[in-house]
């Protein structure tokens, strides 16, 4: 560990910290309908595309319509995207002529994109067209994060008022996020990376010959535009196999300062946007201060544990200084790459500069149990503040049970209806993290796609099911996907851990939005102060630990154990 390197981390997360306070208020004004500086230019064109949808921005919806409306256009983009890349080969912009996916992958990757998981069970330079990666993935990291922020504006208006009878109206909110939020930046930051060297064509393939005189054939494509969505909506789907790791998607540290700064700000500005919209700025800080700790945490925790180096080779004599270096980019270092590594996990990006495979142990379970806390350090666009309500509630719901006392938040009774709801979305996930990882490693295909034996090949499976399920996205590189079990398996994960966790939440919000606002009382449980932020720091872990040690104990700390000694499997 170096001054720098935490110089490097808190940089990175400070920019993070400062941005989401205005950017915060800014998005509280797109979706509560008010004026922006960015409303001459937008509005005509936000009117337009109600007028020809035939959307009234008046009507709004309860969370029954809310919902459907929500899932069946996520179902109908689902399908086209499917026939997109079945059909791929007849598209125009496919310069190499890429041929179809196969039924089972391509189910994969639709679920895959919708779902704002970005999981790739392919090789993005041979297996999709640039016309495949436009039409279909890229307008998918557009509607996907869409759809997350736009969830999370509905849980947010449930708190406004008392008496609610709807909860917005969902065509009005992904047109807002999509025109207000998501396109000016992906836009600005696309013309920065184009100058910072990253591609923008339709160009084929390049050869070129190495100095050993053989030929390599170099990928290019419109990569820039990808990468900004890529990270601001927290999709992480690279548009070549190294993601992030590649120099086109990634040429310079200072890229690499952007593109994590991107993967952060929207999911942070989120709850300072909740204290704006529910007229108290502290609830918002509240959840930001958790979020910011959990995630600061898990950064310090991993750069720890990747800058002793690997004692195999210190054994041998290979020099320390330098940190664990297997995996990661000499052009980024060890800081630079666990503080990307952890953003992308705490969040549900998945893009990596560097290779978790190759993390030391400790190194690889912080980012996996990021995950396993929920996606809320700070979790995806939307996703981490809905998730993060919930944790809320749950909070209350236990300081209820110590004082005995009905538990509120935010002016809500919180009663057994949502705390139910609340714990079916939760134990949704679970099922799928721990049953699936538990089926796929007692059949031959599940352990046929393993790199590893022991610990470590435990670690790849359980953190597949979990970056699936939290629609996060990464892997561990030593797991083959492309097979019926992953492909159909983690497939029907990522839709049941991003749609049927969010219909409880949003039948949560519908429950409370009815209810009466009430002002506090003496015996409030106060939501905003050190003792609430600490709680909801101790509710989340405390239920991460309780549900997923167990198996991480099997796996990333057995490992841990084990490499001390000075074996390997």
């Amino acid at each position: 560990m170096t001054l720098l390197g935490w110089v490097q981390i808190a940089l990175t997360l400070g920019l993070v910290f400062a941005a989401a306070f205005p950017l915060g208020k800014y998005m509280s004004l797109v979706y509560q309908g008010q004026r922006t500086w960015l409303s001459p230019v937008c509005g005509p064109v936000e009117r337009g595309f109600y007028t020809l949808a035939g959307v009234d921005p008046q009507r709004g919806m309860g969370w029954k319509e809310y919902a459907f409306a929500l899932i069946l256009l996520n179902a109908l983009h689902f399908a086209l995207l499917y026939a997109i890349l079945r059909l791929q080969y007849y598209l125009p912009w496919n310069p190499q002529g890429i041929t179809a996916m196969s039924p089972q992958l391509a189910f994969n990757t639709a679920a895959s994109f919708v779902t704002n998981t970005n999981w790739q069970a392919y090789v993005p330079e041979a297996q999709i067209s640039y016309g495949a990666q436009m039409l279909g993935l890229g307008v998918h990291m557009f509607l996907s994060a869409c759809t997350g922020i736009a969830a999370a504006v509905a849980v947010i208006r449930a708190f406004t008022s008392g008496g609610l009878k709807t909860l917005g109206n969902f065509y009005v909110d992904i047109t807002r996020t999509a025109l207000y939020l998501l396109l000016p930046i992906v836009l600005v930051a696309t013309v920065y990376f184009i100058g910072s060297g990253m591609p923008q064509n339709l160009s084929a393939y390049a050869s070129a010959t190495t100095l050993e005189g053989a030929s390599q054939t170099i990928a290019l494509g419109p990569v820039a535009f990808q990468e900004a969505i890529k990270e601001l909506g927290t999709n992480g789907g690279g548009f070549l196999n190294a993601n992030s790791g590649h120099p086109f998607e990634n040429p310079t540290a200072l890229t690499n300062l952007v593109e994590n700064f991107l993967d952060l700000v929207i999911a942070f500005s989120l709850a300072i946007m909740l204290g704006h919209m529910v007229g108290e700025k502290k609830q918002g800080r509240a959840l930001f201060y958790a979020m910011a700790i959990l995630l600061s945490l898990g950064a310090a925790g991993a750069y720890v544990a990747e800058s002793g180096g690997n004692p195999l080779l210190t054994h041998i004599g290979v020099d320390p200084t330098m940190g664990n270096m297997e995996g990661k980019e000499v052009r980024f270092g060890v800081a630079a790459s666990t503080v990307f590594n952890v953003s992308a996990t705490g969040t549900s990006t998945g893009a990596v500069d560097s290779f978790t495979d190759s993390y030391m142990p400790l190194g690889g379970l912080i980012p996996m149990f990021l995950m396993q806390l929920g996606e809320v350090t700070p979790g995806g666009v939307g996703s981490g503040l809905y998730t993060m309500v919930v944790f809320a509630l749950l909070s209350v719901f236990v300081a209820g049970l110590m004082v005995g006392r009905t538990p509120e938040y935010l002016g809500k009774k919180v009663q057994a209806k949502e705390i139910k709801l609340a714990m079916l979305a939760l134990l949704i996930l679970t099922l799928f993290i721990l049953g699936g990882a538990g089926i796929s490693l007692t059949t031959a295909s599940g352990l046929g796609s393993l790199a590893n034996a022991g610990p470590h090949g435990l670690s790849e499976m359980l953190y597949a099911w979990t970056s699936a399920s939290e629609n996060n996205g990464s892997a561990m590189a030593g797991i083959s996907a492309d097979t019926p079990l992953l492909d159909f398996g983690l497939g029907f994960a990522m839709l049941a851990g991003r749609f049927a966790f969010m219909i409880p939440v949003l039948a949560i919000a519908g429950s409370l939005a009815a209810k009466p606002k009430l002002p506090p009382s003496a015996g409030t449980f106060p939501t905003t102060g050190p003792l609430f932020v600490g709680l909801l720091i101790g509710v989340i872990i405390i239920l991460g630990g309780l549900q997923f040690m167990p198996a991480d104990s099997l796996g990333p700390l057995a490992e841990h154990y084990t490499l001390m000694t000075g074996k390997t499997y």
